[in-house]
């Protein structure tokens, strides 16, 4: 496969697992549960790779606490999101605003900087995203509660960018690509289970054993989604990255009406269509 075409197709895998993890989560009720379990799951995943990687570096190290944390600030506004509203309007704004938000980050940060072509690329898709995420005619106090997972939507596309950009630095930092994805996937699960065990005292068991199963399938999915996400860091630009995984908005929103039977319609079927080709620009643009 040429250098060009892996990372797109690690970016369009991806995509397809990021979409469908968040479909088990969302399935599943109590999404601090299954994030929980996903976490855990994410984590014994990798066992079995630890004698086959180098430890890390002290700057490694370091890299890998910062992602930590970062990652714990978009789960919980990831879970807050998810528990607010339909997982086909919430899911294109978390997603959707994540590659405009990380390009202005890895070019303050990174210096990464699109094209115009890939600025305008971005606006589209950001306009689509708008379009696509308009409340439909609701009553007062559903309208209310669309407003707040929308704002929890936009606080998740912003933990996006973070860790997108804190990952993109830390994965070429490692002198072997595994040795990031390993040792994050074996730390990522402690802030979540700290949040489980902090808030569902004496209901812990009762939350998790309806859970195991869409978590333990979303982490097994998240293992090889944000796996391929961080290797394709290695080989283009954070952007660009961001950018092809989040045409996940399209199998996000249509796995939440095949599954989950959330509306969709054919305002959301154009907007998401004209939210992809915009993200398409960005990454083709000279």
């Amino acid at each position: 496969m040429s250098s060009t075409l892996l990372p797109i197709a690690l970016c369009l895998l991806s995509a397809v697992t990021v979409a469908a993890t968040n479909t088990f989560l969302k399935n599943g009720g109590d999404v601090l549960s299954a994030r929980m379990i996903l976490s855990i799951a994410m984590a014994l995943s990798v066992v079995p790779f630890i004698p086959f990687v180098p430890l890390p570096t002290p700057t490694v190290w370091a890299a890998l606490a910062a992602s930590v944390v970062v990652h714990w600030g978009y789960q919980f506004a990831m879970i807050r999101s998810l528990h607010r509203g339909d997982l086909s309007l919430v899911f294109p704004v978390m997603r959707g605003l994540a590659p405009l938000m990380t390009a202005i980050a890895a070019s303050v940060f990174l210096s990464e900087t699109p094209s115009l072509l890939g600025w305008i690329g971005l606006l589209i898709a950001t306009a689509a995203l708008i379009v696509f995420a308009l409340p439909d005619d609701l009553e007062a106090g559903q309208k209310k509660l669309q407003r707040a997972a929308l704002f929890w939507a936009v606080m998740t596309a912003m933990g996006i960018a973070a860790y997108s950009v804190v990952d993109a630095r830390g994965i070429r930092l490692a002198d072997h690509v595994g040795t990031y994805i390993v040792w994050l996937f074996l730390l990522d699960w402690i802030g979540i289970t700290a949040a489980m065990l902090v808030s569902r005292r004496g209901r812990i068991w009762s939350g998790i054993r309806p859970q195991i199963w869409n978590g333990t399938l979303g982490g097994l999915l998240g293992t090889i989604s944000y796996g391929a996400a961080l290797w394709a860091f290695t080989l283009a630009d954070t952007a660009n990255v961001t950018a092809i995984r989040e045409t996940s908005v399209v199998f996000g929103a249509l796995f939440g009406a095949i599954f989950l039977r959330e509306p969709f319609g054919r305002r959301r079927i154009a907007a998401a269509s004209i939210l992809a080709a915009g993200l398409m620009l960005l990454e083709f643009a000279p």
